[in-house]
């Protein structure tokens, strides 16, 4: 019996691009489901594959438009539950409501454990995602997270360009951890932006903590969407000498503001990110100041749904290089 036998991939309608991806790297076409609309803007969905007794996947990414995604995603999982799937499990590619992951002010949610909370309910037997705002979050499910991370993915895309002198360069002190790893695998330096955010979309860096002078800086992040980190941290890396600034970030959940700002303020040379989330629709990467390139996790996650459908080791896909 093959791996692909008695597993079943489905899709929604938030990252259908990246979803076509990964049953490309798994041989196989994407399930068929059916997701109308009524006129009244609710969502129904009918499963058109049998999946009595599969174990099946679902693939969804937490944006664009959050709350309609993850509506969809309920719906989803609540018919694969009815058809009798044996196990399900939600691959969340972007975690969405991820940063809302803490209470920092008096009444406000903790809307990343209710995500969670939501996710049990709806019927999810397990949950797949990449790159989490925080860690803490695995600490919200009663059920089994897999945490992915692209860290194997960018790690070769930055060793394929032989800069003369990389550092690794973390654009707050909360990302600090990371950016050490990175350096760690790179056999690079580490420096460190130190901030203080000013508002929901303006950011102010005040130092760096270590010498960037006439380095190719590896700016590490776990996501932009405002762009206000990144622009004030490579400002800054320029400010000390800086030769370049590269960006890498795993989401790109651009808003508005934030395509302002990298038209306009970002002094970068080039901006990575992955396809966790598609493109906002109407942008176009082409009139940036600086280069775009786009990283593909399709393969990351089709191994890791592989490796699960076998009762396989997903840690193995980060221990070696």
């Amino acid at each position: 019996m093959s791996a692909n036998d008695d597993f079943m991939v489905f899709s929604g309608t938030a990252n259908l691009p990246l979803a076509e991806k990964v049953a490309d790297y798994l041989g196989r076409p994407l399930n068929k489901i059916n997701i109308p609309h009524f006129p009244d803007g609710e969502t129904f969905c009918q499963v058109i594959d049998g999946v009595r007794g599969k174990d099946v996947f679902v693939i969804q990414s937490g944006s664009p438009m959050p709350n309609e995604a993850y509506m969809e995603l309920f719906i989803i999982i609540d018919a694969l539950k009815r058809g009798s799937a044996a196990r399900i499990t939600a691959v969340l590619p972007y975690y969405g409501y991820a940063r809302q992951d803490r209470k920092d002010q008096p009444r406000v949610p903790i809307t990343a454990r209710l995500i969670a909370n939501l996710l049990e309910a709806a019927g999810a037997d397990r949950v797949m995602t990449l790159d989490l705002h925080a860690n803490q979050i695995q600490g919200f499910f009663n059920i089994p997270l897999d945490h992915l991370k692209a860290e194997p993915i960018i790690l070769k895309y930055i060793r394929d360009q032989h800069w003369a002198n990389p550092i690794v360069v973390a654009p707050d002190t909360g990302g600090a951890k990371t950016a050490y790893g990175y350096s760690r695998k790179l056999s690079c330096g580490l420096a460190i932006v130190a901030k203080q955010r000013t508002g929901g979309e303006t950011v102010d860096a005040f130092s760096v903590v270590g010498d960037v002078k006439g380095c190719d800086v590896i700016m590490i992040d776990d996501m932009t969407a405002t762009g206000g980190t990144l622009s004030a941290a490579a400002k800054m890396c320029r400010d000390n000498g800086a030769k370049s600034v590269h960006a890498f970030v795993s989401h790109f959940p651009l808003t508005t503001k934030g395509m302002e700002r990298l038209m306009g303020e970002a002094q970068l040379d080039e901006l990575v990110v992955t396809d966790s989330i598609p493109l906002r629709e109407g942008f176009d990467p082409s009139k940036l100041p600086f280069k775009l390139t786009q990283l593909s996790v399709a393969p990351l996650i089709g191994e890791a749904i592989k490796r699960t459908h076998n009762n396989e080791s997903i840690n193995d896909l980060f221990n070696h290089e």
